[in-house]
């Protein structure tokens, strides 16, 4: 008498694990889409002098074709909601009809979970050496891809390994041309050429000529409605900047804020000059602030030294206006 092989567990719940995991990679981008599109921000723990969630979302790599990249990411779990349950669901028809539906959704879970991890893989790299922040969404996310993609290889009986290797090859290979080459219009070096409307973009400042006291260098970048907001809400606060004209950070804080809204910090005192040469010089002002670089914040009776992103002023201060913010550092 021969005995009839019993199927492993990880077989049997393999696919509703699946379904569970994209389900909450799902619940999560969903979650960043919705603020990413409505200029929220995200609930996330910051900690002083690191940049967090909100930094990633507002960067060149948090937009792709005009949308939010966590859209994306919701389509792809989705996806893969949609390929786990769909033969648990979908049980009618003969048992051949079953078994293709089978292992169809079995090669598209399996090419699904290779494109994912391969992406994830390359925002990490992201995360870690270009934006240098700590989001635990995205990381999270990157764990969902990579348990997907184990539970995808695990949870089932592979009859052909070959088929494994080269389906990972072949999407591995697609996915990273395909990622590079979206990303290829974002400069690393500091601006987005070319930027969508409503993307991000990185500034940076490389002084060619002297400062001038009475202002420094020109301003040349132009402020939307947020950052016109947020200046006003660092006025009503009683935020103070304190700063040197010949600072060349100092400039790269006034470059996030664009020419009309950091007017709004120069003509409401918010900004406060401590080089002695420059225009309504304020030295004993600094002095007496103990401040030791520019530019420094003070906001709600704590110091923030260096140049502070937007998202940060706006999370230090208590900023609940809109939070979509041109420029990105």
């Amino acid at each position: 008498m021969i005995r009839r092989r019993s199927t492993p567990w990880i077989h049997r719940w393999s696919r509703p694990l699946i379904a569970a995991i994209a389900g909450c990679g799902a619940l999560t981008t969903g979650y960043l889409t919705i603020e990413k599109l409505t200029g929220g921000s995200a609930a996330c723990v910051a900690q002083a002098g690191v940049k967090g969630c909100n930094d990633v979302l507002s960067s060149p790599w948090a937009t792709v074709f005009g949308q939010p990249l966590a859209l994306f990411g919701f389509l792809a779990y989705t996806s893969m909601v949609i390929f786990a349950l769909a033969p648990l669901v979908l049980r009618s028809g003969d048992n051949n009809s079953r078994q293709q539906l089978e292992n169809w959704t079995w090669l598209l879970l399996l090419a699904g979970a290779i494109a994912m991890s391969v992406f994830s893989g390359y925002l990490m790299y992201l995360l870690a050496f270009q934006i240098k922040a700590l989001c635990p969404y995205c990381i999270g996310s990157a764990l969902f891809s990579l348990s997907l993609l184990v539970l995808t290889i695990i949870g089932r009986t592979w009859e052909d390994i070959g088929q494994i290797l080269f389906t990972a090859i072949i999407v591995g290979m697609v996915t990273l041309i395909g990622t590079l080459g979206v990303y290829a219009s974002v400069n690393q070096s500091g601006v987005t050429p070319g930027a969508t409307p409503g993307q991000p973009v990185k500034v940076f400042f490389n002084p060619t000529v002297p400062p001038n006291p009475a202002f420094g260098w020109e301003i040349t970048t132009t402020s939307g409605e947020a950052e016109i907001a947020l200046a006003r809400h660092l006025t009503k606060i009683g935020a103070k900047e304190y700063v040197a004209y010949w600072c060349p950070h100092c400039h790269e804080q006034k470059l996030l804020f664009g020419k009309e809204a950091y007017q709004e910090i120069t003509n409401n005192n918010v900004k406060v000059e401590c080089a002695p040469d420059g225009l309504k010089a304020q030295p004993e002002q600094c002095k007496a602030a103990k401040i030791e670089g520019f530019p420094t914040w003070i906001i709600n009776g704590k110091s923030y030294s260096g140049v502070q992103s937007l998202e940060e002023l706006a999370q230090a201060s208590g900023y609940t206006g809109s939070r979509n913010f041109k420029y990105f550092k």
